[in-house]
């Protein structure tokens, strides 16, 4: 699955960290193309169990993280899972079959 990371419109570069729950019933390679995030900010991608994160060539791997989680099964309990680990969710999408997903991040 190709996830593509961009800024909100309002926002030319983005400066802050970033911690995504990239869940799957079965294992993923979850392929990262970024656009205007700026370099060396911490970035965190959980992976559900047998799952890997693919970046794009360059330096944004540098300051990324990824580790491997058993996630609660059910999308409830893995919302209220993660408000209770982070204080605040601000996106949640599920889907059921997708080979590209855009996510814009911002404030």
């Amino acid at each position: 699955v190709m996830l593509h990371l961009n800024p909100i419109s309002s926002v030319h570069i983005h400066q802050k960290p970033l911690v995504f729950l990239l869940n799957s019933p079965l294992p993923l390679v979850w392929k990262l193309k970024t656009e205007r995030l700026a370099p060396g900010i911490r970035r965190v991608f959980f992976v559900s169990l047998g799952s890997v994160v693919q970046f794009e060539k360059g330096n944004f791997s540098l300051s990324a993280e990824t580790e491997e989680k058993l996630f609660p099964e059910k999308n409830e309990h893995l919302l209220q899972w993660a408000q209770k680990e982070y204080g605040a969710v601000t996106s949640f999408t599920e889907l059921k079959i997708s080979r590209n997903i855009y996510i814009k991040v911002g404030e």
